[in-house]
């Protein structure tokens, strides 16, 4: 049994740790994931952000079960105790949950005082008074779970008519060890690391469309002269690679896609991802692509069998025949996860949004307009 005398001990075990460690991670990577989701609108992030901490949540209960059924397996003490003071808290039923402060008298042990709620019904509130005996249970590890017995044993309601106890000093209260500060730390530190996580991953992609929602100045053509402008950025890892375009550039412009796929997947930098692709996202200035990892199976496509001499015209058909209008922005999605290379083009301004798809061959299939 355990009794503090100064305050409640800590235990920031290393399992504690690793558990405040695991729950702030999986928290700040599903919280990131559902704004990261919106912003880049990536609807499997968005569903990923949403269905991890139910996941998780099942997992973690899974595998405490185990360790619930030891506990119920547990057999549980009986003792009397004298009732220190107890008051009702507020309810809406017919039971009441009631805070007690006990002095607990384990045969043979020290008593020690507990505090807890438990619930009673109000027809029996009235059996329940200030130095007041009654029988309790509680699991011998966990000295502070204790239930009052409604309704004990012949035995035990014989001993409660003789019982006098003495009160315990208020010191030797029973209570739960705390997690301590290491385990609220361990957590924010990992929260913090999940979000970072995911906001570095989609990086491209967050500061693409800031660029691309970003309105162009206002000029006077007669006053500035025309300045092309044909700079892009490429960035490459492992699993995925980004091209930005300049100002004045767009993915749309006659073979400036097929070049951007091909910097990616054929580049002269040999740590430069090859293979298929699980992803094409296609935006004005941003093109990004993610590639399947090495002998996993994941479905996956080559990004060079995209029809690029059909993709300007259903950008066309999209921002001018699907009943949106004043188009600011469109996206193009290529994947395969259903098993055959499906491509979609997605539109949105102030009139709503709306999107088509298309096969492989880049032939219209379905068409969504704005509602």
């Amino acid at each position: 049994m355990t009794i503090t005398t100064d305050g409640p001990p800590t235990r920031s075990t290393p399992v504690a740790l690793a558990r405040g460690f695991t729950a702030g991670g999986l928290t700040g990577t599903s919280l990131a994931a559902l704004v990261v989701g919106v912003v880049v609108e990536s609807v499997p992030l968005f569903v990923t952000g949403l269905g991890l901490p139910a996941v998780c949540g099942l997992l973690l209960f899974l595998a405490g079960a185990p360790r619930r059924a030891r506990e119920a397996a547990v057999v549980p003490r009986t003792a009397l105790a004298m009732i220190e003071s107890l008051h009702a808290v507020r309810g809406e039923s017919s039971d009441v949950p009631v805070r007690f402060d006990l002095t607990v008298a384990p045969d043979g042990e020290p008593a020690y005082r507990v505090e807890f709620t438990q619930d009673i019904n109000l027809v029996d509130l009235t059996d329940y008074r200030p130095r007041g005996i009654v029988v309790v249970q509680y699991p011998p590890d966990r000295p502070w779970r204790v239930r009052i017995v409604k309704r004990p044993t012949p035995q035990w309601e014989e001993r409660v008519s003789g019982a006098r106890l003495d009160s315990a000093p208020r010191p030797a209260m029973a209570s739960e060890p705390s997690e301590g500060c290491a385990v609220g730390f361990v957590m924010l530190l990992g929260l913090l690391l999940g979000a970072a996580g995911v906001i570095l991953l989609f990086r491209a992609e967050l500061l693409g469309r800031d660029a691309t929602a970003r309105p162009p100045a206002s000029v006077t053509p007669a006053a500035t002269p025309s300045v092309s402008v044909t700079s892009s950025t490429t960035v490459v890892t492992s699993a995925s690679g980004t091209v930005a375009l300049g100002p004045g550039q767009s993915f749309l412009d006659r073979g400036e896609l097929r070049r951007a796929v091909d910097s990616l997947t054929r580049g002269e930098d040999l740590s430069s991802p090859k293979g298929p692709a699980l992803t094409v996202v296609v935006r004005e200035r941003l093109l990004s692509v993610v590639f399947a990892p090495t002998g996993s199976g994941a479905p996956g496509f080559d990004p060079g069998a995209l029809p690029y001499e059909r993709l300007p015209a259903l950008v066309e058909e999209a921002t001018t025949t699907l009943g949106v209008r004043s188009p600011r922005s469109w996206h193009i999605t290529a994947e395969n996860l259903t098993g055959s290379l499906t491509i979609r083009v997605g539109v949105s301004g102030p009139g709503g949004a709306a999107s088509l798809e298309a096969d492989g061959k880049g032939t219209v299939v379905r068409r969504a307009p704005a509602r």
